[in-house]
């Protein structure tokens, strides 16, 4: 994982220099935090997408929630959230899941007019959020389509960070028991509305603090013990 990390800064780096003046080249002038950091001194950014599917070559983000995660707490004055406008119909089988259709979305800015303002938000922070993998994959996707360049950035997925808890506990991960509602039953954590990208940004931040506070750890995690990817 630190040669992953090593690897990764110098690729950013690289991609710093290759990137035409704008947003993705201001997220990349600034540094990923130092991994040797204690987490505590990290600042970082829950986030969570709605998409039109699961493809990111082909399916579009239409919703992005966001919500700063700083000094041990989640900055709930400075969420975000805002809505994009896809350029094809949102499918039935999405709209049923996000709750989100086309009349939603008709007055929303496209996502190349929504993407610069994630980038700020994003930059200088180590981003967050539940099943990574969609935000990694989604995201990086928009900006090589909309920005020419990929977006390299190693995230925080609590779901992989609960995962290794119940394997550790040797319990049984059944079926829907890494959802993130589920996951923060286990922390006594409230249920919020499912599918809301604000409301589930603000969730994966509240349970990445919990899953931080019962570390068996003898001093505060550094980022590497954190970082998942």
């Amino acid at each position: 994982m630190l040669r992953h990390l090593i690897g990764t800064d110098m690729a950013r780096k690289i991609l710093w220099l290759r990137c035409r003046p704008g947003p993705l080249k201001d997220y990349y002038a600034v540094d990923y935090p130092t991994l040797d950091t204690p987490w505590s001194a990290v600042e970082f950014l829950a986030i969570d997408l709605e998409t039109t599917g699961l493809n990111p070559e082909q399916d579009e983000i239409i919703s992005i929630g966001y919500a700063p995660v700083r000094r041990g707490a989640v900055v709930f004055s400075e969420s975000g959230h805002h809505l994009a406008r896809p350029t094809r119909p949102v499918p039935e089988e999405s709209a049923v899941i996000h709750g989100l259709l086309d009349r939603h979305l008709q007055a929303a800015p496209p996502l190349e007019t929504v993407l610069p303002r994630v980038l700020r938000a994003m930059t200088g922070r180590v981003p967050v959020a539940h099943f990574a993998d969609v935000e990694r994959g989604f995201l990086d996707a928009a900006c090589r389509r909309l920005l020419g360049h990929p977006l390299l950035v190693p995230y925080v997925d609590t779901l992989r960070i609960e995962k290794r808890v119940l394997e550790r506990r040797q319990d049984a991960i059944t079926r829907g028991a890494l959802r993130l509602n589920a996951a923060r039953e286990r922390y006594n954590l409230p249920r919020y509305k499912a599918h809301d990208a604000r409301l589930d940004a603000i969730g994966a931040g509240e349970l990445f603090l919990a899953q931080v506070a019962h570390m068996d750890t003898k001093k505060p995690p550094r980022l590497e013990e954190v970082i998942t990817g």
